[in-house]
């Protein structure tokens, strides 16, 4: 059950689609979605346990994909919304299949951006760790500095600056316990790949051209495993697809 308060954003009427934002940033990355939502789809976006408007409760160890899964699962609830499609990015992307392999029933169509299904190696594990530590001396500034480059596209920090600052702010907003406890989920999250092959809902997988965190090759790759599964390019976009082509990204939900 959830543990405390959540602020969720919503935008248009219809058919729910529950959106899920990457790390480290909230429910404010769907904006160009929520501020154009496509014809006929209620969108409701969920800063996640500890990010934005929902606070961290308890200790940082027990941070897991299934409790931010339980938490929006219990936010559905809240919104008398049975059943939604789900659109994760990245993180977000983690927490979705969380919530197919918690109860597949209450999901009607599966959105995977910039995001994959394996765990993490050691290496990526031992790189969680000292995101850890510099989350503890920096806090979320020390964060922005060392990921931005990573979650924006080479085209998108040349040609849209405003986007970056943008993007840094919206990690700087985050307080330092969410984020270490959303690193310590991430370094920890179980491998999913067995559960692609089950997923009989309709999925759509996308990926910028230009994401160096999972790059358009894996993402395709992870495609080719979910039976009738449509995978989606967005060149020019980095890991952040959403911001980065939002026109070519709403499109791609629609």
């Amino acid at each position: 059950m959830a543990t405390g308060p959540m602020r969720y954003l919503e935008a248009g009427s219809g058919r729910p689609m529950v959106l899920l934002h990457a790390f480290p940033l909230g429910a404010e990355q769907w904006l160009p979605q929520l501020a154009r939502p496509p014809m006929g789809w209620r969108l409701i976006a969920p800063d996640l346990r500890g990010f934005g408007g929902s606070p961290w409760m308890g200790d940082v160890a027990s941070a897991s994909m299934d409790r931010y899964a339980a938490d929006v699962f219990d936010l559905m609830t809240h919104l008398d919304v049975p059943r939604a499609s789900v659109a994760g990015l990245s993180m977000g992307g983690y927490v979705a299949l969380a919530m197919m392999a918690r109860d597949a029933e209450r999901i009607t169509g599966l959105v995977l951006a910039d995001t994959r299904a394996t765990a993490d190696s050691p290496e990526a594990r031992a790189a969680r760790d000292r995101m850890i530590e510099l989350v503890r001396r920096e806090g979320s500034p020390g964060v922005a500095r060392e990921m931005v480059d990573k979650l924006l596209g080479e085209s998108t920090r040349t040609q849209q600056p405003d986007l970056v600052d943008a993007v840094v702010t919206l990690v700087e907003a985050n307080g330092p316990e969410g984020v270490e406890a959303a690193i310590r989920a991430m370094r920890d999250r179980p491998d999913r790949t067995e559960l692609l092959a089950a997923i009989d809902c309709p999925t759509v997988v996308i990926c910028g051209g230009q994401d160096i965190v999972t790059p358009p090759e894996e993402c395709e790759a992870m495609s080719r495993q979910i039976r009738g599964a449509q995978f989606v390019r967005l060149d020019g976009a980095g890991h952040l697809a959403n911001l980065e082509r939002p026109i070519e990204f709403t499109a791609a939900l629609a």
